[in-house]
């Protein structure tokens, strides 16, 4: 699946520009309609190290009420979490709609397929277990009324090296670049293995994966954010106003 994607795709600074900021002010107003009608919006995040997920959630929330979303950046479970079955850390930070309306998840419990799988941190029989576990916990979410939208942002083995050493250069980029990241990058195909894994097995009718071209960060942005504004307008049976100009 990962093999047959264009990595190449890209768009002028201008067309950039122009839909961004049109799904920019969209999804905005999307978000005040998750509000007047109590629903939530999930956004899942994963994709390689280097992908640019944050610089894609950044666009994504730029022109949000900030009382409406809130971004969280999922670690290794600590303290209270590791007593617990690995979705209890994400069922606990959900909100209900009158309090945040946007969830988005830097990361998410799909390291349980992901990291966890390829590093060894569970069992085998744990993240095979772990497929039915993620469907059963998102369709709980959708049939409580929660849209969940998931993204992959995928990279070519090259363009990560691009940008693992484009950080080391650069010395306010320099802290993103750790040892855990190159030991990553040694473990590429077992990776893209669990990938291809996740993907065919947790893509459902309810909660699709949307695999994103991320080789150039522009296309990558607004994709994302023109995906969520579809999703959030289907499932609200909503078109929201293109701006004013």
């Amino acid at each position: 699946m990962l093999e047959k994607l264009k990595l190449d795709r890209q768009l002028s600074q201008e067309e950039y520009e122009r839909r961004l900021l049109l799904g920019q002010l969209q999804l905005r107003e999307l978000a005040f309609q998750l509000y007047s009608r109590k629903r939530s919006l999930v956004a899942v995040y994963e994709g390689w190290d280097a992908a640019g997920k944050g610089g894609n959630i950044r666009r994504v929330t730029e022109k949000l009420d900030p009382r409406g979303y809130e971004v969280l950046s999922i670690a290794a479970p600590a303290g209270e979490d590791k007593t617990h079955h690995y979705l209890y850390r994400f069922w606990r930070r959900l909100k209900p709609p009158d309090e945040k309306q946007v969830m988005i998840f830097d990361r998410s419990w799909y390291g349980r397929v992901l990291v966890e799988r390829v590093e060894g941190f569970c069992s085998e029989a744990a993240w095979k277990r772990a497929f039915r576990e993620i469907n059963d916990f998102e369709r709980q979410l959708t049939e409580a009324g929660t849209i969940v939208a998931k993204f992959w942002i995928n990279i070519s083995k090259a363009e990560q090296l691009r940008r693992f050493e484009q950080r080391a250069d650069v010395s306010y980029k320099r802290w993103k670049l750790t040892d855990e990241d190159w030991r990553n990058r040694e473990k590429w195909d077992q990776y893209s293995e669990a990938v291809e894994d996740m993907l065919l097995k947790t893509s459902t009718l309810t909660a699709p994966w949307t695999v994103v071209e991320g080789d150039f960060k522009w296309w990558a942005r607004v994709k994302c954010v023109e995906t969520l504004v579809k999703t959030v307008s289907k499932h609200l049976d909503y078109k929201p106003s293109a701006p004013v100009k």
